[in-house]
C-alpha cells in the first residue's frame, strides 16, 4: 500500500527561500535567492508536533544550529523530517488539539510538503493505556449511538481537513495506545469499548472509524496503535481479538520509549516484533511514537538504530518522534491542570535547538 498519495503531490519538492543581504559593492547587485529542495517521499521520518500552536501562543521560539529563529516545521524539515503527526481530541479545554487547531497545523504542514498522520483519541483529553475516557458529550450513549459518534466525529474532522485543501493525509489512527481498547464505559458492558470486557464493541468502534476514514480519504491507511512495541504479547492479544471480531485495519502502530538502561534490549525486541507482526497479520507497521530523555547520551544511537533498523524492514513505514519540539521545562495548560511535570523526552535542548537525536532523520 505504498505511494498512496498522488505522486504529483508527494514528488513536488518543498521549497525554502532564504534571502541574503544586498551587496555593498558599487554595482549594488543583490545576491540571488537560494532555493533548496526536499525529498518528502519514501520512508516516513516523522514528528508529532501537536503542541506546536500552544507553544507558539506562549511565545516559544525555535532555533537552528546557528541560533537563527526558525519556524518549527521548517526547521524539522531542514534536518530530514518528511512527515507530521497530529492528535485530535473531541472537545478539549482551551481548544488545543480540537478540530480547528488540527486543521491549522495540518494545513501548515501540507504547505511545506509534509505527509500527515491524524491521530484520533476519541476523548476530550489524553487517551493512553491507563486512560480511555469517553468524551463528556458521549457519556450516556448506547452502543449504536457510540458507533455513530465515532463515525460522525471522524468524518467531521477529516472533511474539515479536506475542505481546507489538506490532501496529504496518508495515515489515520483510530484510537491512541489502545492496549485494552478505547471508549471505556465500564459501568455498562454493553457499551464499553474495553477489550477485556467486550472485544466485539472495540472492533465495532474501530470499524466505524475505519469506514469513515475511507469515505473521506479512500487511499489513507488506517492505523490501530498499541504501546510497548517491545512486548509482542500486547499486540497478538489485541489484534487476535480484532481479527476474531472482524475488525479492520491497514497498519499496526507502535510506541517505544526506551531508557538508558534497557534500550538495547527494547530496540532489538521491537525490530523483531515488527517483522513477526507483519508476517502474522499480513500488514505493515509504523512506529507512531518514540522518545527518550532529551539530554541522554544514548538518544542519538537509539534513534540511529531504530531508523536504520526500520528502514531495513520492507514492511515498516516509518518512525515518528513524539513532541520533539518541547524544551526547557515547557508544559501545556492541561499538564498544569493535571499536576503533571514537564515532558522531558523532547529532542530540542534548553536553548531551543534540535539535539543529536534527530540526526538519524538526516542520515542516508
Amino acid at each position: 500500500m505504498k505511494n498512496i498519495i498522488g505522486k504529483a503531490v508527494l514528488l513536488a519538492s518543498a521549497l525554502l527561500f532564504s534571502v541574503t543581504g544586498t551587496s555593498c559593492s558599487d554595482d549594488n547587485n543583490a545576491t540571488p535567492e537560494q532555493e533548496q529542495t526536499y525529498d518528502m517521499t519514501g520512508f516516513a521520518k516523522g514528528a508529532d508536533v501537536s503542541w506546536l500552536t500552544e507553544m507558539e501562543r506562549g511565545g516559544i521560539k525555535f532555533y537552528d544550529a546557528n541560533g537563527k529563529a526558525t519556524e518549527c516545521m521548517k526547521l524539522l524539515r531542514s534536518i530530514g523530517t518528511n512527515s507530521i503527526r497530529l492528535r485530535v481530541w473531541v472537545n478539549p479545554d482551551g481548544g488545543w488539539c480540537g478540530k480547528d487547531d488540527v486543521v491549522i497545523k495540518a494545513w501548515r504542514a501540507q504547505q511545506l510538503g509534509y505527509r500527515i498522520m491524524i491521530d484520533f483519541h476519541y476523548s476530550d483529553t489524553w487517551a493512553d493505556p491507563a486512560h480511555q475516557t469517553v468524551p463528556a458529550a458521549w457519556t450516556n450513549y448506547t452502543f449504536d449511538e457510540m458507533k455513530r459518534a465515532v463515525s460522525a466525529h471522524t468524518t467531521d474532522v477529516l472533511e474539515a481537513l479536506k475542505a481546507r485543501g489538506v490532501t496529504n493525509v496518508e495515515w489515520v489512527q483510530i484510537g491512541n495506545e489502545t492496549r485494552d481498547g478505547m471508549l471505556w464505559n465500564d459501568a455498562n458492558t454493553a457499551v464499553t469499548g474495553r477489550v477485556s470486557k467486550n472485544a466485539a464493541n472495540f472492533a465495532a468502534y474501530v470499524n466505524a472509524g475505519y469506514d469513515a476514514v475511507k469515505a473521506v480519504y479512500p487511499q489513507a491507511k488506517v492505523v490501530v496503535h498499541i504501546d510497548e512495541g517491545n512486548n509482542i504479547g500486547r499486540y497478538t492479544w489485541i489484534f487476535n481479538e480484532l481479527k476474531n471480531n472482524n475488525g479492520k485495519w491497514d497498519v499496526i502502530g507502535m510506541s517505544l520509549y526506551p531508557e538508558d538502561d534497557n534500550w538495547k534490549e527494547l530496540t532489538d525486541n521491537c525490530l523483531a516484533n515488527i517483522k513477526a507482526l507483519s508476517k502474522q497479520y499480513n500488514c505493515n507497521v509504523v512506529i507512531s511514537e518514540i522518545g527518550m530523555a532529551w539530554n541522554s547520551d544514548q538518544a542519538e544511537p537509539i534513534m540511529k538504530k531504530m531508523v536504520k533498523g526500520c528502514k531495513a524492514i520492507s514492511t515498516c513505514e516509518g518512525v515518528f518522534y513524539w513532541e520533539p519540539e518541547v524544551y526547557n521545562g515547557w508544559r501545556p495548560a492541561n499538564y498544569e491542570t493535571l499536576g503533571w511535570g514537564a515532558y522531558t523526552k523532547g529532542a530540542f535542548d534548553n536553548n531551543g535547538k534540535p539535539t543529536a537525536a534527530l540526526n538519524a532523520f538526516g542520515a542516508e
